[in-house]
């Protein structure tokens, strides 16, 4: 590199650019960059049974299905089949398509119960559907 001294003239340009504060500021961010990256990873770690929330205020129309650990499904208490589950959402979805479903799924059981009167109910036309669960204990 040839560095201008004080015999040139003034008229003379400067046809270099000096790189080392470029580098400087590269190599500060490259360490900022090395040093944060591992903060910005999340792990997602799942416990789901337990909730602690406010309470819900139940909306006016509202429909409570239940379902054990069994995979028995209740419809307000009364135990259903998937046939008679199918004819109550429907009846239901035709008086008020803002019905709230409010599902009570046992801790227990499988999901493929819980997912299967999700799809039911969207077939059906409800939309609207809560999971009820325990307050954690504090």
């Amino acid at each position: 590199m040839a560095f201008a001294g004080f015999e040139q003239e003034e008229s003379a340009l400067l046809s270099e650019i000096n790189m080392i504060p470029l580098i400087d500021v590269m190599l500060v961010l490259l360490i900022i960059f090395i040093v944060t990256a591992p903060l910005l990873t999340h792990a997602v770690k799942v416990d789901l049974p337990k909730a602690q929330s406010q309470t819900n205020q139940t909306p006016p129309r509202h429909v409570q299905i239940g379902i054990d650990a069994g995979g028995q499904i209740f419809w307000a208490g009364e135990r259903v089949d998937i046939g008679e589950l199918r004819a109550r959402m429907a009846a239901a979805a035709t008086h008020d398509p803002r019905t709230e479903l409010q599902l009570r799924a046992d801790q227990a059981v499988a999901y493929r119960a819980v997912a299967q009167v999700m799809s039911e109910a969207a077939k059906q036309g409800l939309t609207r559907i809560g999971f009820v669960t325990d307050p954690a204990p504090r």
